[in-house]
């Protein structure tokens, strides 16, 4: 029987996921996290169904193995491939970014004409457009692939020589679109929201889902009872499929915890 004292499991492709974990630690601070990045196998965007699928499951397993109430798949590749067959395969109730997103670009956009950003899997799945037209018919909403940004955020290249060609490349078509509102569709991409931010400027609204995610999650658990009211005294586990110092230094700056301790595991 599940006990609201069990962990939440989290798993990304790599460190992005990192950003929704920080999000839920924020607004349930009682509960304990098992977080899983698969370094050795990002990125997801540019694999086949299969193989995300594949993924998906090894990682919600991985994560079952440490006894979790809930699992965030902290992944928006992963949640627009995955989500419904991790559902129904799985017992442990899941949750992922992809309607929580939507439903926070819709809270904030005026105009109704929504940007989406995302890798190539997610974007090509058209899952966003749906969950927004779903919320929306009337709404207009614009995609874009940006298959180089996770890559470059998980070798920790942040610098404007590197990513300003990039954004020019990727993103100078939102500029002539009248957007209000850009969806990071990947849980990477809001550890480059400041540079995004300037080079977009200040008349679009970046939004991610982590807080919408760590919203619902909440909702999800008060529901069912399953709400840890108790302070915790067992430190939350961070597991990458591979921690090479680079990925961990990535971490410990995303978390801004430079004594935060990393192990790796995961797959065979």
């Amino acid at each position: 029987m599940t006990q609201p004292h069990q962990p939440i499991g989290i798993f990304d492709s790599g460190v992005g996921g990192l950003t929704v974990y920080q999000e839920l630690k924020k607004q349930m601070p009682h509960e304990h996290f098992v977080y899983f990045g698969d370094t050795a196998r990002v990125p997801y965007g540019t694999k086949s169904h299969d193989i995300v699928l594949r993924y998906a499951l090894q990682n919600s397993l991985f994560l079952m193995d440490h006894n979790v109430k809930l699992i965030v798949v902290a992944c928006n590749t992963a949640s627009a491939v995955a989500l419904d067959y991790l559902q129904q395969r799985l017992k442990t109730p899941v949750v992922g970014v992809i309607e929580s997103g939507a439903a926070a670009a819709l809270a904030v956009t005026k105009n109704k004409r929504v940007g989406v950003i995302g890798t190539e899997g997610t974007i090509k799945s058209g899952v966003y457009e749906k969950a927004l037209k779903t919320l929306n018919p009337t709404l207009t909403c614009f995609s874009q692939a940006t298959g180089l940004f996770v890559p470059v955020i998980e070798e920790g290249i942040f610098g404007e020589s590197i990513l300003q060609p990039l954004f020019t490349h990727y993103l100078a078509n939102f500029l002539h679109k009248d957007i209000d509102t850009l969806i990071l569709g990947c849980t990477h991409y809001p550890i480059l929201k400041k540079q995004l931010g300037q080079f977009l400027g200040s008349g679009i609204t970046l939004v991610d889902s982590a807080q919408t995610t760590a919203r619902q999650v909440w909702e999800l658990l008060n529901k069912n009872n399953l709400l840890n009211t108790q302070s915790q005294s067992t430190p939350d586990e961070i597991f990458f499929s591979d921690a090479p110092e680079r990925v961990q230094n990535i971490a410990r700056k995303i978390l801004n915890n430079q004594g935060l301790v990393i192990k790796q595991g995961g797959i065979n």
